[in-house]
């Protein structure tokens, strides 16, 4: 290499006087990261105008100079927006990028921007602006899918579905009131996601590479012009922590976990076993062998990408927990698992919620299956507790009329009352209001219970919730 090679790759290095020779082009392509955080341009402009705006309040950078640098983040913004932007491996990183170019477009100016910070605290700055904006797109695609649930609920809450423990038919219930059962755990995620966003909103700039910096800094100032809830009280930490990132990823794994059983209850009921639901055409596959095959291809997709999602929260425990303080190389590992995390996130709920919308329904099916499983047993346990029996004795004489039931291949409701009285004289003809399905559904009517007023009762209150 010549000394004016040498002399080129040694200036596009922000560090470069220190090295005798410039970095090997493997160790560049395996230290660069501008590939994968180019993304967060818009975050790295914003904080960089930021800063600048309070450097020249300080008095620590000129009118003139802050006016320039204005005007090159602009013409930045308009080159990147347009696809002209020259992203330079050479030059390692989203923010390295930006400060050249603007050094290009305002000269001796955009070299004083960086006055008083270090890339340590300005790409921990950079990615938890990123992550607020988008908890907040994913705060409104959790309301968008609640929603579709909440309807589909509604429309649905006198659905008699075949509830299930260990997936044996339990009891009778509106599948209104089982779909409202995702709402309250999608509810939960935008609970979890709206308080992970309240430390994702801090402020690590001004912190420099580890220290803090002698300049004058008004730190509270940027956290104000950012919307941002408060300052990292601690530079050793400010530029070092990433609890904000795992703490996200572990409400992301949640919300996924969430989308994945139910992936997995859509995948049984569309089964020719179960039969109760039909997906949309748009949203499945067929087989490029078995021309009768429909594959709810959508939702066994999600329920893979939720261990890769849960696999990027390990990842990132297991990135932080061994690094001394304060910021290390290693840190640059959380980017990639925490971008994956939100698209995949994003991505299942739009297409969940599409999904959902046009949903298919078979009562017909549902309430078939409820009848094959004795589902109204503990109705007829619970009918003879109000007669007087006590419980573990109603549940006794209840287990020998399913025996005998099963044993006809009937159901308990298709047993006579005298058969019926032959295994407890307190039963009466008032019985078979509580053997039917529609007698059990209605029973549950306390807070939170399956009877269809309760379902649209929810209904209610999730709309209001909603707006």
């Amino acid at each position: 290499m010549n000394d004016d090679h040498n002399q080129l790759a040694k200036k596009s290095q922000a560090w470069s006087a220190l090295f005798s020779e410039p970095m090997s082009d493997l160790v560049k392509r395996y230290t660069a990261s501008v590939d994968f955080d180019k993304r967060l341009w818009r975050a790295d402009i914003t904080g960089s105008l930021a800063h600048a705006e309070m450097l020249q309040a300080q008095g620590i950078l000129s009118a003139e100079d802050h006016a320039a640098i204005q005007k090159g983040m602009a013409q930045i913004s308009a080159e990147i927006e347009a696809g002209s932007f020259v992203w330079k491996l050479d030059l390692e990183d989203v923010h390295l990028n930006v400060e050249a170019r603007l050094t290009e477009l305002v000269g001796i100016a955009g070299k004083r921007l960086h006055t008083g910070r270090s890339r340590n605290d300005q790409v921990a700055t950079d990615v938890r602006l990123w992550l607020r904006g988008e908890i907040d797109e994913i705060s409104v695609l959790l309301v968008a899918l609640q929603r579709v649930l909440v309807e589909q609920a509604a429309k649905h809450a006198e659905v008699i579905l075949p509830g299930f423990t260990h997936l044996q038919v339990a009891q009778p219930v509106s599948f209104g009131h089982h779909l409202l059962a995702y709402v309250e755990m999608f509810a939960r995620d935008a609970e979890r996601l709206a308080d992970v966003r309240k430390r994702v909103n801090r402020l690590p700039l001004g912190a420099a590479a580890l220290a803090g910096t002698s300049y004058p800094l008004d730190r509270e100032r940027v956290a104000a012009t950012l919307g941002m809830e408060g300052v990292c009280q601690n530079s050793l930490d400010a530029v070092s922590d990433r609890d904000f990132a795992i703490e996200f990823s572990a409400a992301a794994s949640l919300a996924m976990v969430h989308i994945s059983r139910l992936s997995e209850e859509l995948i049984l009921w569309m089964s020719q076993n179960f039969g109760f639901i039909a997906l949309p055409d748009a949203f499945c596959t067929g087989s490029s062998i078995m021309p009768q095959k429909k594959n709810p291809d959508v939702p066994e997709l999600a329920r893979g990408k939720t261990g890769r999602v849960v696999g990027h929260l390990v990842g990132l425990v297991t990135l932080m927990k061994g690094q001394p303080l304060a910021y290390n190389k290693d840190n640059q590992e959380d980017k990639e698992p925490l971008f994956d995390t939100v698209d995949t996130l994003k991505d299942t709920l739009r297409i969940f919620a599409d999904m959902l919308a046009g949903l298919t329904v078979k009562p017909e099916a549902m309430r078939a299956a409820a009848l094959r499983g004795y589902a109204t047993a503990t109705d007829l346990a619970d009918y003879l507790v109000k007669k007087g029996l006590p419980f573990r004795d109603a549940h006794e004489v209840v287990a020998h009329a399913v025996k005998t039931a099963s044993t006809r291949g009937i159901d308990l409701a298709a047993l006579s009352l005298d058969e019926l009285r032959a295994f407890d004289a307190r039963i009466e003809n008032d019985v078979f209001e509580v053997l039917s399905l529609e007698g059990s559904l209605n029973a549950r009517s306390t807070l939170g219970g399956t009877a269809p007023s309760q379902v649209r009762a929810q209904v209610a209150r999730h709309r209001s919730r909603l707006g």
